[in-house]
């Protein structure tokens, strides 16, 4: 497998279709999270970034909100482990930077708490249930 990707700057407006569907492959089919607890709505309120291989599949998506809320970190099973979310962070990290948000915050999986630490996140609350999966609240000033 080639291991070559892009990371682009897009919206749920262009990129609908991929985002859903990396979305479904790792929360709902992957992770057994709820239809409806998925789809929650405000998606067209975000700013995405979007993982792509060398066919330009989409591989990997995230989003961030203008109130600095990073969410829906996704990467499809075959990419994992390969620097795709670590790109994809450092992405949503410079465009709060070029936004002028000055607090990034996440509500991470417990499973992913040290990928998040070693990109200089800091657990900022105890550990609660999202979609019955333990989540801790992270923040990183930039």
């Amino acid at each position: 497998m080639n291991t070559e990707y892009t990371i682009v700057h897009t919206s749920w407006q262009q990129h609908q279709a991929d985002i859903r569907n990396i979305r479904l492959t790792v929360f709902v089919e992957e992770q057994n999270v709820p239809l409806e607890l998925e789809w929650e709505g405000g998606d067209e309120n975000y700013h995405y970034v979007l993982a792509l291989d060398d066919k330009n599949q989409a591989i990997a998506t995230g989003r961030i909100g203008a109130d600095g809320h990073i969410g829906r970190m996704a990467v499809l099973k075959h990419w994992r482990n390969l620097g795709v979310g670590r790109a994809m962070l450092t992405a949503i990290i410079k465009y709060a930077k070029q936004q002028n948000i000055p607090r990034t915050f996440l509500n991470a999986q417990s499973s992913a708490i040290t990928f998040y630490e070693k990109q200089g996140f800091n657990i900022i609350s105890d550990e609660f249930l999202d979609a019955g999966i333990p989540h801790k609240t992270m923040e990183k000033i930039i």
